[in-house]
């Protein structure tokens, strides 16, 4: 195996102009593209006063070009894990520009990314892109509010290169497809970094339905990026890829799910265990119902009162960071998950903080108290809401148009919340159960949630 490509060698003049780097439906990808298309954007990026950009996009393609050339711009890439708009527009604190491959409208500095056949400027003098460069991720804080995660290129590279190690054997002249977005870190290392250390040519659309799976070219082999959630909707009735191997995080995956994509498709999933905070920690195979998850060489856990602090070298910081879940290790140094802490959840492989599902519930007209809760019907976890509506409103909760209220909440929260973190169930009260201090007690607030007759 050659050695991980870092990403500031990722446009060396030492590889051919025809090297692949993507393909989509109607187009096909080169280095000596991607340079040019880097070159045209940076030379827009170097005219412009603003610092920090926001990457919204869904093309990995396009990603890939706004990335290398913000960098090389001198530029700090944001990437605030989604595109909705409201929620952009709420966060601009968070950056000053945005980049996006479709049009937004957007009130500031914004540039559509596209890839053109047209001659480019030479890549103006600029500094080389460094290793300690930052790139910025935000995800769900236990507030709600987004909390600021700060990866050098030199982590992002390192990242790779762990996986490189453990991976790459099983992984030769394969092409990468995923299911996962590049908003997140998960999709970000391994549906852009990887493939790009180890010169794999990527897929620069996200694969929605399993009949897009289905219909890529049975001439190669392929690594498919994905999670629970899609693994569970895969139609068997279509004929799989030629997979070589199969990766799923964000969320456990059940032995049923496990072993019903390995009948499928002829190969056992491989799953990763990590978060934005921490990098990749663990991957396990689902071979077997009880597979333990491996730690990564380097990554240690030590436990702290009731919570684990993992250590790595993809953390910078020497006190390590503090995990949500909970862990049972066995004797080798492997472990099991034993569920999570605090009120920040995994609903479908999405980190939902409940915290800022409770703050968008209190935003709704006539709602004066709210509280969020995981919900569990038929082996499906869904949030549940719990509100206290003010003197003008529970009337309207009554029959029929309780349900056209509900629908107007739900209409309410689309542009700040994920789909799958507006409530699907919802109860109205007179006030929010509290103990003897005066704290909600969330295992009783479910009760109120329990199927009756």
């Amino acid at each position: 195996m050659n050695a991980p490509l870092p990403l500031k060698q990722w446009l060396s003049p030492a590889r051919p102009d025809e090297t692949p780097i993507a393909w989509g439906d109607k187009q096909r990808w080169t280095l000596g593209q991607l340079r040019r298309d880097v070159a045209r954007l940076q030379a827009w990026l170097r005219q412009q006063n603003a610092q920090r950009w926001a990457l919204c996009f869904d093309n990995s393609y396009l990603f890939i070009v706004a990335l290398l050339a913000t960098l090389g711009a001198g530029k700090t890439p944001v990437i605030p894990g989604h595109r909705r708009l409201a929620l952009l527009e709420e966060q601009q604190a968070l950056f000053e520009g945005l980049l996006s491959d479709e049009p937004m409208s957007w009130q500031g500095p914004f540039h559509c990314v596209t890839s053109s056949d047209a001659a480019s400027p030479a890549p103006l003098a600029a500094e080389a892109i460094t290793d300690s460069q930052p790139l910025e991720l935000f995800t769900s804080g236990s507030t709600g509010q987004p909390r600021r995660i700060v990866k050098s290129i030199a982590s992002l590279d390192r990242e790779a290169g762990l996986l490189a190690s453990r991976f790459a054997g099983r992984l030769h002249h394969c092409r990468v497809v995923a299911s996962v977005i590049p908003l997140h870190l998960y999709g970000l290392t391994f549906r852009i970094f990887l493939p790009m250390a180890l010169g794999l040519p990527l897929h620069a659309e996200t694969i929605r339905y399993a009949e897009q799976l289905s219909a890529l070219s049975d001439r190669y082999r392929y690594l498919f990026v994905s999670s629970p959630a899609f693994l569970k909707r895969l139609d068997h009735r279509l004929t799989p890829p030629r997979l070589a191997m199969l990766l799923s995080a964000g969320g456990a995956m059940g032995q049923q799910e496990a072993a019903a994509a390995q009948a499928w498709c002829g190969i056992w999933p491989d799953e990763i265990y990590g978060s934005t905070e921490t990098g990749v920690l663990a991957w396990r195979s689902r071979e077997h119902t009880s597979s333990p998850w491996r730690p990564f060489p380097g990554v240690a856990f030590t436990a702290r009162e009731e919570s684990f602090i993992a250590h790595s070298p993809l953390i910078d910081s020497p006190e390590g960071v503090q995990l949500d879940d909970i862990l049972h290790f066995d004797a080798s140094g492997a472990f099991h998950l034993a569920g999570r802490r605090g009120r920040v959840v995994k609903i479908e492989e999405k980190r939902i903080s409940l915290c800022d599902v409770e703050r968008r519930l209190l935003a709704l007209d006539g709602v004066r108290d709210a509280a969020a809760l995981c919900v569990t019907r038929n082996g499906r976890q869904t949030v549940g809401a719990l509100l206290v509506l003010d003197d003008t409103q529970p009337e309207a909760w009554q029959g029929q148009r309780g349900r056209a209220l509900q629908l107007k909440w739900r209409q309410a929260l689309r542009p700040w919340l994920e789909p799958v973190a507006i409530p699907r169930y919802w109860r109205v009260v007179d006030a929010i159960p509290v103990n003897t201090m005066d704290k909600r007690v969330y295992t009783q607030l479910q009760e109120l949630f329990n199927e009756t007759a």
